[in-house]
């Protein structure tokens, strides 16, 4: 697998349901289950299936996911060889949605070139995931596949293809030529010559396209089977590592079926939410089905139900914030809320 495999991730998409969240980051880098990003996911399981070079092609606002990857040493991926590879790229409005764009590989073909892995994984960069992609390797293989599209267990199009790294290099060269796009147009075009297959899985797997679908799937992991197949000791999530101290729970403080991550001051009620590492909240502070994003301030005897709080949000005392599970309240990374404002 370390000499058959190149990861290819294409985080240049954008989701305008999400907006409110990616003001100020690209949609790979969204937190996630309180210490995560989206990326993790997927990049971790290359990495657990073998995989030692990974190539990111990410578009504007992609500071914080270079930030989280850094040189990718948390991946095991700071290589004096292979390694983790970064290639912004001015992606046009009109491919933003298109994984695998062709036009943004052929400005670096040269990387393609110099590969020494004989196949590709082209994937997206905000599927909530954990697959081992050893075995479809070796089905691809053996099926005699030129192209092989990943679908989930339900008929959904994942998103993600193999194929050798040759015809990968062959599809980007002849694009003016064929009018492909993208991997998806080569998947859908049945006139021409290559033989493609589809691989199946059936473990758990969300396509992170929407505030609601991104609300639900979060708190979808209090639910202890779906963290378990998330979650796999044999097969771990890797994030940044931070170093920070315990989280400190206050007298009087109240926690039910909640993910709390390091670093917080717990001294109110927190009931099925998720708070980032470094949260604060206050005295008589009531946090309910909501997501506290890293270093939020919630101050005394606030009401916070079915609520997004973006990274770095200051609540100020007494403030009520209400959403519902279709419709959660967002609020933007940085702001502060008021009682005033919300009365």
């Amino acid at each position: 697998m370390k000499r058959k495999l190149l990861g290819v991730i294409d985080a240049t998409t954008y989701h305008e349901d999400l907006e409110d969240l990616l003001t100020h980051r690209s949609l790979a880098a969204l937190p996630f289950a309180g210490r995560y990003r989206i990326i993790d996911f997927v990049l971790s399981n290359m990495v657990n299936s073998g995989i030692r070079s990974v190539a990111i092609f990410p578009k504007m606002t992609y500071r914080s996911l270079m930030d989280h990857l850094g040189s990718g040493k948390n991946w095991d991926l700071n290589r004096k060889r292979d390694g983790l590879f970064f290639f912004p790229t001015p992606v046009v409005d009109s491919d933003i949605n298109k994984i695998g764009t062709f036009e943004n590989f052929a400005a670096n073909l040269d990387f393609f070139y110099r590969s020494s892995q004989e196949y590709s994984i082209i994937t997206n960069c905000y599927t909530v995931f954990n697959m081992d992609f050893k075995p479809l390797l070796d089905w691809h293989i053996h099926s005699g596949c030129d192209i092989t599209e990943i679908h989930h267990e339900d008929g959904t199009p994942m998103e993600m293809y193999l194929v050798k790294t040759s015809l990968l290099i062959k599809l980007i060269e002849t694009r003016n030529e064929t009018g492909y796009t993208c991997m998806r147009d080569a998947v859908l075009d049945h006139e021409h010559q290559y033989s493609v297959c589809s691989y199946v899985y059936s473990g758990y797997a969300v396509m992170i396209d929407s505030i609601q679908n991104y609300f639900s799937t979060s708190l979808n992991l209090l639910n202890s089977d779906v963290w378990k197949q998330l979650f796999i000791k044999e097969q771990p999530i890797l994030t940044k590592v931070k170093d920070e101290p315990p989280t400190r729970y206050l007298k009087g403080s109240v926690v039910q079926n909640a993910m709390i991550a390091n670093g917080c001051l717990i001294n109110g009620t927190v009931e099925n939410s998720i708070i980032s590492r470094g949260v604060k909240i206050g005295k008589g502070a009531v946090i309910k089905n909501s997501i506290i994003m890293q270093k939020c301030v919630i101050e005394d005897n606030c009401y916070l139900d079915s609520v997004i709080l973006d990274k770095d949000v200051k609540v100020e005392a007494d403030t009520i914030l209400t959403g519902t599970a279709r419709d959660p309240f967002v609020v933007r990374k940085g702001t502060k809320q008021g009682a005033l404002m919300n009365s």
